[in-house]
């Protein structure tokens, strides 16, 4: 079984101008992480999920929605999955 931690932004993150069904999918992504982790989440396929470089090296995104994404980080010796983002992704560049 592993634990799931969210840092705080993610309740702000979530409070805001979230849809509902991507609430629901944020739920349905901790339940699959608590139960079977990383593994769980990479073999299912609509999350696309995977290992993130640059400046984000070290963490891994998971799709809720074609916009929306799920950013977080593993501790695989504490079984610890880190919440850091939760947050629409931005397409155009800066």
């Amino acid at each position: 079984m592993w634990r799931i931690e969210e840092h705080r932004q993610v309740d702000k993150q979530l409070s805001g101008s979230v849809p509902l069904e991507i609430l629901k999918r944020y739920e349905k992504w901790k339940d699959i992480a608590m139960i079977s982790g990383p593994a769980g989440l990479r073999a299912i396929k609509g999350f696309h999920d995977e290992a993130l470089t640059g400046e984000w090296k070290g963490h891994r995104s998971s799709r809720l929605g074609l916009q929306w994404r799920v950013i977080y980080r593993v501790v695989a010796d504490a079984f610890l999955v880190q919440v850091v983002h939760v947050t629409p992704h931005e397409y155009r560049r800066r």
